[in-house]
């Protein structure tokens, strides 16, 4: 399907910095324990340590909810966050750190909407992620009902999902869902085709937000090699990410 995206060359540019243009990194599984990402203290500590040397000067923790694998809910995420902030202070490590959480779209997300017992980003932000192998039949249907809460949904890496289409986007940001590229699929961390998805959502203008969408060290290292990327450059330069705005 990539095959129909027109893709745009970009110049040669110097390498980023650093996210200092970022800022808040709203998309990350550094709480430890409680999901797929660090399963210690000591994990969390170094992938924040990273996150920070490349300029992140918040960090929202988004842990997976998930009914079959990673049933958290509000105590299990604050619970960890608590340990995890204790932590970072007793090891001097001075960051903003908040939780929410990535939750799958799935009959518990229905339930969790329903029963207003979603973990929020801002109090009005919800992360959801869909499953990679097919499109549920019911988005725009939930999508509206988030707004009509007036919540505001963003969907969790769109260029990961092989269905998923630059027009399904432009529908759905037009009914009020915001969209949020992993930064590290503009390496190829991923593979070549969500690489060249990822850089036609930014060629269409529906990048409102990125994030690491950090678990290991791994990701921290493709992190870094992203501020290689011209299209990294070319997002930052187009003035549409809504990261800072949630500090």
């Amino acid at each position: 399907m990539f095959g129909l995206f027109k893709k745009k060359s970009t110049s040669a540019t110097t390498p980023l910095a650093d996210y200092g243009f970022v800022s808040v990194d709203l998309h990350s599984h550094v709480l430890p324990g409680i999901d797929d990402g660090a399963q210690t203290v000591e994990d969390s500590a170094v992938l924040i340590r990273e996150m920070m040397d490349m300029g992140i000067k918040k960090i929202i923790a988004t842990p997976h909810v998930m009914a079959d694998y990673y049933r958290n809910n509000a105590q299990t995420i604050n619970a960890a966050l608590a340990t995890l902030r204790q932590h970072l202070t007793s090891e001097g490590i001075d960051v903003e750190i908040e939780a929410a959480a990535e939750h799958y779209f799935d009959e518990f997300f229905m339930n969790l909407i329903d029963t207003d017992a979603l973990m929020l980003i801002n109090n009005k932000y919800v992360l959801f992620e869909m499953s990679f192998a097919s499109k549920p039949h019911n988005v725009l249907p939930t999508v509206n009902k988030l707004t009509e809460k007036e919540l505001i949904p963003i969907m969790a890496h769109p260029e990961r999902y092989p269905y998923f289409t630059v027009q399904e986007a432009e529908q759905l940001r037009s009914w009020g869902c915001r969209m949020q590229i992993n930064t590290i699929s503009l390496t190829g961390y991923y593979g070549k085709g969500v690489k060249e998805s990822a850089e036609a959502f930014i060629d269409a203008g529906l990048v409102d937000f990125i994030s690491s969408d950090m678990h290991h060290p791994r990701h921290a290292e493709a992190l870094r090699n992203a501020l290689k990327m011209p299209y990294l450059a070319k997002l930052r330069d187009s003035g549409a990410l809504q990261n800072s705005s949630l500090l």
